[in-house]
């Protein structure tokens, strides 16, 4: 059984993801991040393919990707990471980040790849829905790696039926029309969180953009199975590496904020 689909038949609420860049702050801190991350108590992970032209991430995530690709990570070398540790890790990994790597690197070697480095799922913003279906289902499929779809505010009824029934995973709710990074009030979208769950009773879903503290997250698990966190923890992550004694410290602050978003 595909790892999403186990945490969401075990777990139905309160599901915290988080979402960091690979390669940042440092080339070789993404196994470290991960196994932290895992046991601090997160419920899955979202790492980012870092790409050079991104669309939908603000300053902070956008930064950690130029500074991930300073440091020389590309898709070979996050492969190689996530190989190193995949038998020390339980819960679903997820890639995200553009198309186009993905494309220049071989649609094919790709899901390869991911099925070898236990990879779950990937979500690809600037990959529509008809052009995988039409020209890459078959290739997931074939690799058991699910295609994971965003809906925003804007998303019509009808759209989210067909990515709720054409999807695996979960749908990601994207909480406003903004960037990564914005703070909005998630409450005053409670209308599109609500219409998202009654066309989908049974799909789970993620809500991501603007979750960054206890609160938010909380509001979250009101209208979702759960949250996903970038921004804010990729600012930890920057926080820390500023340190003299990053790598000592780097564990107790991973851990300080899981246990400040969950409320602890």
């Amino acid at each position: 059984m595909n790892r999403i689909d186990n945490l969401f038949q075990t777990k139905k609420n309160n599901i915290l993801s988080i979402y960091f860049t690979a390669g940042f702050p440092n080339l070789n801190d993404t196994e470290e991040i991960l196994l932290q991350l895992q046991n601090a108590g997160v419920d899955m992970v979202e790492v980012g393919m870092p790409f050079s032209d991104p669309m939908a991430d603000g300053v902070v995530i956008q930064d950690s990707s130029h500074q991930a690709l300073l440091n020389g990570m590309n898709l070979d070398i996050l492969f190689d990471q996530l190989i190193k540790i995949k038998k020390e890790i339980r819960i679903p990994i997820i890639l995200m980040g553009y198309f186009n790597p993905v494309f220049k690197y071989g649609v094919n070697n790709f899901c390869k790849k991911c099925v070898s480095a236990g990879v779950s799922g990937v979500i690809i913003p600037d990959l529509p829905l008809e052009v995988y279906l039409d020209e890459y289902a078959a290739l997931f499929d074939q690799h058991e790696l699910y295609y994971i779809p965003l809906v925003t505010p804007q998303t019509p009824d009808q759209r989210i039926a067909k990515l709720g029934m054409k999807s695996k995973g979960f749908i990601y709710m994207v909480s406003t029309a903004s960037i990564t990074g914005s703070r909005p009030n998630l409450e005053n979208n409670h209308d599109y969180f609500l219409r998202v769950r009654k066309i989908l009773p049974e799909t789970p879903l993620m809500i991501g953009f603007g979750i960054q503290d206890s609160n938010s997250f909380a509001t979250a698990n009101k209208y979702a199975n759960g949250g996903i966190i970038g921004t804010a923890f990729i600012r930890t992550l920057k926080e820390a590496s500023m340190k003299t004694d990053y790598k000592e410290i780097l564990s107790h602050k991973i851990d300080a904020f899981i246990q400040s978003i969950r409320g602890n």
